[in-house]
């Protein structure tokens, strides 16, 4: 995957900020079909199965969109939790490859268990909804910053929106790091 590539090839720390796309996705989620009437999907999922493996990532055949929020509510606070972290890759595997209903409540403390996370605390967080406001912030500073799309890479009023193959973001990374040195001269 481009992101832990660059990773280990750079001295990056990656971020993750909750963004709404199709926040108002019901709780059932919506056909693909439905999200995008009258409009050929197969192009954008070819294109989408394409840029993903250019990402190297993987991409299953997804026919729903689910709302996402509660997910973005538990991934908000595993990043308090120690290897938390490893909670991004599984929803968006879950989501992406998987085709699962991001706002069922039960499988996404099911996600979090096998992140080795606790699945009480899990629980909690989704029920209490701990983390609602933090992930309220970040979407207002995403519509603030002009964010559109994910995944967004963003660092001192720079952006590169959409997934992108590893040559592009790497260029980004270096471009970031000279002015980084520029800076500090």
């Amino acid at each position: 995957m481009s992101i832990e590539k660059l990773k280990q090839n750079y001295p990056v720390s990656i971020r993750w900020i909750p963004f709404p796309l199709h926040p108002e996705t019901p709780a059932e989620g919506k056909s693909l079909e439905e999200l995008f009437a009258g409009r050929d999907i197969e192009p954008m999922r070819q294109r989408m199965k394409e840029l993903m493996a250019e990402a190297g990532l993987p991409y299953g055949d997804r026919t729903h969109t689910y709302n996402s929020r509660l997910a973005q509510e538990l991934g908000k606070w595993a990043d308090t939790q120690d290897g938390g972290e490893a909670i991004h890759d599984a929803l968006y595997r879950a989501y992406f490859v998987d085709n699962i209903n991001l706002y069922d409540k039960e499988l996404l403390v099911g996600i979090a268990e096998q992140c080795g996370l606790d699945n009480t605390a899990a629980r909690e967080v989704l029920d209490q909804r701990t983390f609602k406001n933090e992930v309220d912030d970040d979407w207002q500073r995403a519509y603030q910053h002009g964010i559109t799309g994910v995944p967004t890479f963003y660092k001192d009023d720079l952006v590169v929106v959409g997934c992108q193959p590893y040559e592009t973001l790497e260029r980004f990374v270096k471009h970031l790091l000279e002015q980084s040195r520029s800076n500090a001269s």
